[in-house]
C-alpha cells in the first residue's frame, strides 16, 4: 500500500517530459524559503548602501588627504628649516646627530 502511494505521488509530481514539477507540497517550507530570500534581499540591499557610503568617504578622505599633501608640500618649499639644511648640509648633519643622541640618553635612562 504505501509503494503505491509513494508511486502515485511520484507520477503526480513528474511531468510529461519525465522532469519532475515544483507544486508546493511543503507550505511551511516554502514559506520559510521565502521569508529566508527576502532577509537575504535586505541584507544584500543594505550592504549595497554601506558600500556605497564607504566608497563615498573613501573618495573624500583620499581627496582631502591629497590636499593637505599639496599643501604641506607647499609650506616644506617654503621653510626657514629647508632653506637652511639645503645651504650648510654638514651643520645639519651635527644637528641631526646631536638630537638622536640626546633622544637615545633620555630613553636609556631608567
Amino acid at each position: 500500500m504505501a509503494t503505491q502511494t509513494a508511486k502515485t505521488t511520484a507520477a503526480k509530481n513528474t511531468s510529461a517530459n519525465g522532469k519532475a514539477t515544483s507544486e508546493p507540497s511543503h507550505p511551511v517550507t516554502d514559506q520559510l524559503k521565502e521569508s529566508l530570500h527576502e532577509s537575504v534581499d535586505k541584507l544584500a540591499d543594505n550592504a549595497s548602501v554601506a558600500e556605497e557610503n564607504i566608497r563615498r568617504t573613501a573618495t573624500a578622505s583620499a581627496e582631502n588627504m591629497s590636499e593637505r599633501k599639496r599643501l604641506a608640500e607647499q609650506k616644506w618649499q617654503s621653510s626657514k628649516v629647508r632653506n637652511y639644511a639645503i645651504e650648510n648640509p654638514v651643520a645639519t648633519a651635527g644637528l641631526a646627530f646631536a638630537a638622536g643622541v640626546l633622544v637615545t640618553s633620555l630613553f636609556r635612562k631608567k
